[in-house]
């Protein structure tokens, strides 16, 4: 596999609410300790982008194991940077919660979120790709899911040809995908590192250490190389196949 989504976004934009703080002060979320929100999560880059996330999964309404399981890291990347995290998490699964609810405010909330990255087109091309990994990750681009991402393109300024780029190469990898053989049971339970006789619960919690190892830390950027990225995103593809090849023997 070639491309898909990597979202390595170096820090998080603070948009602050309170007078008696410079902005400055609080721009980006500092790699090396805890900050305290200042303002409201809801106007803050981190509860957007959950908010733009959430508006993608409620497109096609269905969220799948893996999807969970990325959104469920996506909370504990960004929390982690906050004192507080666990409330700072729970308030991140209600913004989620909240959002999924309707579409009415897409364009409003997607408007936030580029005026705090104006000058970062980079950052709005990265979250696009992570927005568009999460509603190709069943396999299945609906035509409610290019709508949506296609309005949240548009509001972030995204160039029509870098989100049609996007989307082609996220067809592509999936066509390639269906066109080539099914990992064999032997070998799912190879790369899960299980084996067949295990019990489901085993090897579901070999299969959530995997996707945490693999998944790429979507927050703090560690600056790996591209090649690196790349390895680590066609890894997680092959657990999530495993998994799935295993799931359905089992059942």
């Amino acid at each position: 596999m070639t491309e898909l989504l990597i979202l390595v976004i170096v820090g998080i934009v603070f948009y602050l609410l309170n007078r008696d703080y410079k902005s400055s002060d609080y721009q980006h979320i500092k790699v090396d300790g805890k900050q305290e929100l200042k303002g409201d999560l809801n106007d803050h880059e981190a509860g957007l982008l959950v908010a733009m996330l959430a508006k993608v999964a409620k497109a096609d309404g269905n969220v799948s194991e893996l999807e969970a399981e990325i959104l469920s890291h996506t909370f504990s990347d960004i929390s982690n940077h906050f004192e507080n995290s666990d409330k700072i998490r729970n308030q991140l699964k209600n913004i989620y919660t909240k959002e999924m609810q309707s579409f009415d405010n897409t364009i409003e909330i997607a408007k936030k979120y580029y005026n705090l990255t104006r000058d970062e087109y980079q950052k709005r091309l990265q979250v696009m790709e992570y927005l568009l990994n999460l509603a190709f990750i069943d396999n299945d681009f609906s035509k409610a899911e290019f709508m949506i991402t296609e309005d949240i393109a548009n509001t972030l300024q995204i160039k029509k040809a870098d989100f049609e780029n996007l989307i082609a190469k996220f067809e592509q990898f999936y066509a390639q995908k269906q066109n080539s053989k099914e990992l064999s049971l032997e070998k799912a339970c190879e790369v899960l590192d299980v084996k067949i006789t295990d019990d489901m619960k085993i090897i579901k919690k070999k299969y959530r250490e995997l996707v945490k190892k693999n998944h790429p830390d979507i927050i703090t950027g560690q600056g790996a190389s591209q090649s690196i990225i790349d390895q680590a995103t066609e890894k997680l593809q092959e657990i999530n196949s495993a998994y799935e090849i295993i799931k359905k023997e089992k059942s």
